[in-house]
């Protein structure tokens, strides 16, 4: 069975802003009129919708996002839906999004990270349709560096279509930018240097290749062995050729934290079809007895497989986006660290 791929987007094409998690208070619409300003002047329609209250953790009621999600996923007008930001709560959409309506709908693209994590993999492992783990609508006023792609260029490439993103070297280790006193700010800080590593102890440079599927592992942690969390029917279905399966912290917890929560995973088959493990670069502390590395090593060591860490995808500046339901390539060793993506 094919995987789905959305139609590349096109100038005048319509993109959607929904708030599926938190919404948006009064003193950061500033930076998200900035983002939407910067769409339209690349020739794109904008649209806002109704859930974006951000007086409280969650935007509306969930029966609101859930409707005004699946409105927006099933609409032929709408070509990318594309939330503000993640949050803490989109777990609670699952149930209640009209699933056969997005299924059987044409594909549009759903871009996000973070908690948006909780909604776009689970698409891409019930339906096959891609969607794409890149920055959310805060972050895409930001411009990539050498080597990276931002998600309007990918989401403009059409079918078998082939890219490859080379880590930059650099990352931000310190700080966050001021939305409130500089909405307009779209240089990223890449402060200190460093590049992918090898957590595990196989030998050798690594050239893998698999279907792409993952996220946050602090949502899909929540969701791995549910309905919402097939791995393994995934495969069957749609990755035949196994999985390359990236993963990424938020850092709002510690290492030990970190390591109980990807054992759940692996426990709940998240792994079980990985051909390789890429572990995106954290802010999560480590501990005086466990690092994120060793973390990741007591969790998913056992699987016997090459895992890269480091890598640019997630809550660490620079965003490298990834499509779930890609043909992936990784490459790593002999002065190369890529992943090449095939829209096939």
């Amino acid at each position: 069975m094919p995987i789905r791929f959305p139609r590349p987007l096109r100038p005048g094409d319509t993109i959607a802003i929904t708030s599926p998690s938190s919404g948006v208070t009064p003193q950061y619409w500033p930076r998200l009129e900035a983002a939407i300003a910067g769409l339209r002047d690349r020739g794109y329609e904008v649209v806002i919708g109704e859930c974006m209250d951000g007086s409280s953790p969650v935007s509306a009621a969930a029966v609101d996002r859930a409707r005004e999600l699946t409105d927006f996923l099933t609409d032929p007008r709408v070509r990318a839906v594309v939330p503000p930001w993640g949050g803490e709560l989109a777990i609670d959409l699952l149930p209640l999004l009209d699933w056969d309506a997005i299924s059987e709908a044409e594909p549009t693209w759903f871009v996000g990270f973070s908690d948006i994590s909780t909604l776009i993999t689970p698409l891409t492992l019930r339906t096959g349709i891609a969607t794409l783990h890149g920055s959310n609508m805060m972050d895409t006023p930001y411009r990539p560096p050498a080597g990276l792609l931002h998600w309007l260029d990918i989401a403009t490439l059409g079918p078998d279509s082939t890219f490859t993103q080379t880590s930059p070297g650099r990352f931000r280790a310190h700080g966050w930018d001021d939305y409130v006193g500089h909405p307009e700010v779209s240089e990223m800080t890449l402060d200190s240097s460093g590049s992918w590593t090898r957590f595990d102890d196989g030998p050798g440079a690594v050239d893998v290749s698999g279907r792409l599927i993952g996220g946050c592992i602090d949502t899909l942690c929540n969701v791995a062995g549910s309905p919402f969390g097939e791995i393994a029917e995934f495969a069957r279905r749609f990755a035949p050729e196994g999985l390359l399966v990236y993963i990424e912290a938020s850092g709002d917890d510690d290492a030990v934290a970190m390591c109980r929560q990807l054992h759940g995973m692996r426990l709940a088959g998240f792994f079980e079809h990985a051909n390789a493990v890429l572990v995106g670069r954290t802010r999560a502390a480590d501990e005086p007895h466990m690092t994120v590395r060793h973390a990741v090593r007591d969790a998913l060591g056992g699987l016997g497989v090459p895992i890269i860490g480091d890598v640019e995808c997630g809550h660490v500046q620079p965003f490298m986006p990834i499509v779930n339901g890609a043909l992936g390539r990784v490459r790593h060793g002999a002065g190369e660290s890529s992943l090449t993506q095939t829209l096939v």
